[in-house]
């Protein structure tokens, strides 16, 4: 190994750091051209990628989903419900103005208004008993107790209608919906829909008719008296009051049927024809 002075070693490794940081300037300008092209290239497809969803959006969120939860699409769809009920109903009894006149010479008006009132189309007033089913307390599920026991069900709700119905009702709310032939009662989750509306307990029934038959037809069913243990046992809710004097609205909905036909009337394929049932 040859042996060098301290000023000529020095001098040596002046050289090869100059070296070095030359060939470094060199890789860095290369990478750095490199580099600034990249750059560009991304800002212009990000750019692109920002101008197309401003015009797909055109001004609305391309994912509503994100600020809209179900509670609130459900009652913005209830409250829709409502108003369209309300247009139905507007619109029924302008038709009945306009036909009123043309048949209050016609001797089937007592009849047309009799079975007018039994449809559920017109408003009805008498004595009423009203039932009031709802969940058991939230700290009875503490317990471990299975939820399912802990809530009301359609069935518990058509239970008690079918009972009032079989006691001689005349006409029925359920949370202040009128009742008819075509009401259908379906659990959705956590809440209970009536005509395209969610409710949540409590949920209130009402029957106009003789209390004293009302009462005892609840107090004679096998159901009522199951339902019992329940509110024994878990604290479900069972209330039963009268009211002297009511007045229930007309029902404010279409009447359109899309699969039954009154009974009598023939289809086109020539099938048996069946008759609504409540």
């Amino acid at each position: 190994m040859p042996r060098w002075s301290l000023p000529e070693a020095l001098s040596r490794g002046r050289r090869a750091l100059s070296r070095a940081r030359e060939r470094q300037w060199q890789r860095d300008r290369t990478r750095s051209a490199g580099g600034r092209l990249l750059t560009l290239v991304v800002c212009i497809v990000a750019g692109l990628m920002i101008m197309v969803s401003a015009l797909n959006a055109r001004g609305t969120d391309l994912r509503p989903g994100r600020n809209t939860d179900l509670v609130s699409l459900v009652q913005s769809q209830s409250q829709r419900n409502s108003a369209l009920a309300a247009q139905v109903s507007q619109l029924r009894q302008e038709v009945d103005r306009l036909s009123s006149g043309q048949n209050e010479q016609s001797d089937l008006s007592p009849k047309v208004e009799q079975l007018s009132a039994a449809a559920g189309v017109r408003s009805v007033t008498g004595p009423a008993l009203t039932v009031t089913l709802d969940d058991a307390p939230e700290t009875v599920a503490a317990d471990g107790i299975d939820g399912d026991l802990l809530v009301v069900h359609q069935q518990d709700i058509q239970a008690v209608a079918n009972i009032l119905w079989s006691g001689g009702a005349e006409a029925m709310t359920i949370q202040g919906q009128r009742v008819i032939a075509t009401t259908g009662i379906k659990c959705v989750g956590n809440t209970v829909v009536l005509h395209g509306i969610p409710y949540a307990p409590p949920y209130v029934i009402r029957a106009i008719g003789d209390p004293a038959r009302l009462q005892a037809a609840l107090a004679r069913s096998r159901f009522i008296q199951i339902y019992q243990q329940y509110v024994d046992a878990f604290g479900l809710g069972y209330q039963v009051q009268t009211a002297g004097k009511v007045t229930f609205p007309a029902y404010q909905g279409s009447l359109e049927l899309q699969y039954a036909r009154p009974l009598g009337s023939s289809g086109a394929s020539g099938s048996p024809s069946v008759a609504p049932t409540r």
